[in-house]
């Protein structure tokens, strides 16, 4: 199978899950910390670590620093997906999902310092257009806040430097040591993320509130956006192993189309959860923004 099969894979799950993650937020975490959400994303990992272990026991034999750095991988990932959902808790989810972009270009001079991946002229364009959408999208036009969000931006540009750069470190140790071994230590991390967010106190408090008062409805979907979210965190880490860094993070920032289009639809099948805008100002903003992102991921993998 190409590694686009496996990259795109990525993007539309991703896409999916963002939504779940946006009614999730709406719903249980409107005003209230949201990093309680990685605590399941940890507890996806406990699980699935056994089963690692069980299928190749040799993830265990690794010398401590590469323990170190692919555990750091999963580290960088949980923190990245903090700052996305602080993101998420104040915008809709097509304006937060379009700085996921910045992710990309932070992987181009990752993968040209430590890779040796050099780029071309027309990845630099395809790049500039990239941002250009994310900022297009990020300018809020007609509201009663006008301007630029900079929280927003701040928030979701170190989200994807800390995604870059657990990307690149899951490169360097999959392509060499394999990719059941760096995918079990990436979980280890992930893991160790969460039992520092239960050792805080009030997040442990706010937890087991949460659990207690809406049990089903959290287990149910949050299990089933966790299971969605890693089969695309899974597609993309392979395609990793396929093709360049910068690359694969170029076909990943496809997700604001998904996004976006998704959105589109829930909103009008089902309002609430979608809660997108769709005031023909807002249409034209987002669509011209999408195009931009479009072209750009044309011209980084030409």
């Amino acid at each position: 199978m190409s590694w686009l099969a496996f990259a795109f894979a990525g993007p539309v799950l991703w896409a999916i899950s963002t939504h779940l993650d946006k009614y999730l937020v709406e719903r249980y975490f409107k005003d209230s910390n949201v990093a309680v959400m990685l605590v399941f994303t940890a507890l996806v990992s406990l699980l699935i670590m056994p089963l690692i272990w069980w299928f190749e026991p040799a993830v265990v034999e690794r010398d401590l620093a590469s323990v170190g750095l692919m555990t750091l991988s999963g580290l960088l990932y949980m923190g990245a997906m903090l700052f996305y959902l602080q993101a998420l808790q104040q915008h809709e989810a097509s304006v937060v999902a379009p700085f996921f972009q910045a992710s990309p270009l932070f992987s181009y001079v990752l993968g040209y310092v430590v890779l040796g991946e050099d780029l071309s002229s027309t990845q630099l364009l395809g790049g500039a257009l990239i941002v250009s959408g994310a900022v297009i999208v990020s300018v809020r036009i007609g509201r009663h806040h006008e301007g630029f969000d900079w929280r927003l931006a701040g928030l979701m540009l170190a989200c994807g430097c800390a995604l870059a750069l657990s990307s690149l470190i899951f490169k360097v140790f999959a392509v060499s040591d394999e990719f059941w071994p760096t995918t079990f230590w990436t979980f280890g991390g992930e893991v160790l993320f969460g039992a520092g967010l239960l050792a805080a106190p009030a997040c442990r408090r706010q937890f087991v509130a949460m659990l207690r008062s809406n049990t089903a409805a959290l287990l149910a979907i949050n299990a089933s956006n966790e299971l969605i979210n890693l089969g695309g965190v899974l597609a993309n880490r392979y395609a990793l192993l396929l093709a360049p860094l910068s690359l694969v993070q170029a076909i990943g920032a496809t997700t604001t189309l998904f996004v976006f289009g998704f959105g589109v639809a829930l909103s009008l099948c089902w309002p609430r959860p979608g809660g997108e805008d769709l005031a023909s100002r807002e249409l034209a903003q987002k669509g011209l923004a999408a195009v931009l992102v479009a072209v750009g991921v044309v011209l980084v993998t030409t």
